[in-house]
């Protein structure tokens, strides 16, 4: 690969995936609920969950998803839904339990995979990505399993920033109220993400 084409990409990549959207924000209440350690396999998720929609985007589905119109009415509104009712779980939750059955417990890794497939950022940045940074010919597949490995561990980098400021958030929440007030400002948020999917 030329060296042209890896710093516009490594910017891309880290700017599409440092900036807010739903993922940060989840990692961010993940990272105040459960500590780095606990929200590492979610970290993980929304890496390889990256990584498998740059991987199908690059096989067509960014086609198929294009001139599909039903396609995309739907997803956006299952993934509309689906950040309603994330919002709704987040906006809730009282302070972290530390019963050791608690029901309380933070995203497995393939669940942070699969909300890929509902996140409407996720969508954009493979898209865009694909589209704009694969090479022609021959060079296709080579500079598609750079592009996704690159997108991949600069993913994963941002994901443990916002999940380790999560940490910190949760530090200076030392009360049931902090701890609502915290939380219902994350559901909110998180739930205002509908906004993306039908700009």
């Amino acid at each position: 690969m030329e060296m042209q084409w890896w710093g516009p990409l490594a910017a891309f990549a880290l700017v599409s995936s440092i900036t807010p959207g739903p993922n940060n924000l989840m990692l961010t209440s993940a990272g105040a609920r459960f500590g780095l350690q606990r929200t590492l396999l979610h970290v993980v998720g929304i890496s390889a969950g990256m990584g498998l929609m740059l991987l199908l985007v690059s096989l067509g589905l960014g086609e198929l998803f294009a001139a599909q119109p039903m396609v995309q009415w739907g997803l956006r509104l299952v993934g509309s839904a689906y950040l309603l009712w994330l919002g709704w779980l987040i906006g809730r939750a009282g302070a972290p339990s530390l019963a050791p059955d608690s029901r309380d417990k933070p995203m497995a890794f393939h669940q942070a995979v699969l909300f890929q497939f509902v996140n409407p950022k996720a969508w954009m940045m493979s898209l865009s990505a694909i589209s704009s940074f694969t090479l022609a010919g021959e060079a296709y597949w080579g500079s598609v399993a750079w592009l996704i490995g690159l997108f991949c561990l600069i993913c994963l980098g941002s994901c443990l920033l916002w999940a380790q400021f999560g940490v910190q958030v949760g530090q200076w929440l030392k009360t049931p109220l902090s701890w609502r007030r915290f939380n219902g400002v994350m559901g909110l948020l998180t739930a205002a993400c509908v906004v993306m999917i039908w700009r």
